[in-house]
């Protein structure tokens, strides 16, 4: 192992059981769906229709309801959905200042949330925790050039360190998820945001969990279960987009 991989603190990643080939899956998986003819010449829409579905179920995910056909009905979806359409000005300050980028998606996911007269004290403020503190800050340096892992890797480690750290005490899950996203988009794994990786999620809720909780865990086969569940559903995800792209037809 060279001196360069050994001072990157997510390179050993890559040396867990089934990773490196789930990682070579999910890229060459979202490749395919860039390169589909529809979203070589028309890719907004898709990305549009793309965003809103992973709202949809990463508010489904923490248990809002999707049947009423109203977004303003359920504030956790109302907040899913204002955190997808906020990704799109963050991706600047996403990679200079990664931490403000979570502040403001918590700020527009969790509005709903929190009663107005705890707004300016709740919305985008990280509970006082000196370890959470700690373990964001290492997370920021991450995103913002501290690692040069394979983006399913980083992503997948932003996704469970923010489910794991539960910052805001609410709208956590909304929130790792959309970073999750915004980080795929700036790591250059879906840079037109076209899978929906949180479909695969939710079709495995269960699975997604026990995932979380062993990375969470801290576990050397947790971890390597939940970087394997992350890029299965990049996969999922594609597939997804691939659909939407056909539709397009």
């Amino acid at each position: 192992m060279s001196t360069a991989r050994t001072r990157d603190p997510l390179a050993p990643l890559l040396d867990l059981p089934g990773v490196a080939d789930a990682v070579t899956r999910a890229r060459d998986a979202v490749v395919e769906v860039h390169n589909h003819p529809v979203n070589r010449r028309g890719w907004p829409a898709s990305a549009a229709e793309a965003s809103v579905r992973a709202a949809r179920a990463s508010a489904a995910l923490d248990g809002a309801a999707l049947g009423s056909g109203d977004a303003v009905a359920d504030p956790l979806l109302a907040g899913a959905l204002r955190a997808a359409e906020e990704t799109g000005r963050l991706l600047g300050a996403w990679r200079t200042a990664p931490l403000q980028a979570v502040a403001r998606l918590h700020v527009v996911a969790a509005a709903d949330l929190v009663p107005p007269d705890r707004h300016a004290d709740e919305l985008g403020r990280p509970r006082p925790d000196r370890a959470v503190g700690a373990r964001m800050g290492l997370l920021a340096d991450l995103v913002a050039g501290g690692t040069s892992v394979p983006a399913p890797v980083l992503v997948a480690v932003v996704h469970g360190e923010l489910l794991a750290l539960a910052p805001f005490a609410t709208a956590d899950g909304v929130v790792a998820r959309a970073a999750a996203r915004l980080a795929a988009v700036a790591a250059g794994l879906d840079p037109k945001g076209l899978a929906v990786p949180e479909v695969g999620h939710l079709r495995h809720a269960a699975q997604y969990r026990e995932a979380a909780a062993g990375f969470a865990a801290g576990t050397e086969d947790g971890v390597a279960a939940w970087l394997r569940h992350c890029c299965a559903q990049w996969e999922a995800g594609a597939a997804e987009g691939l659909s939407i792209a056909n539709a397009r037809q």
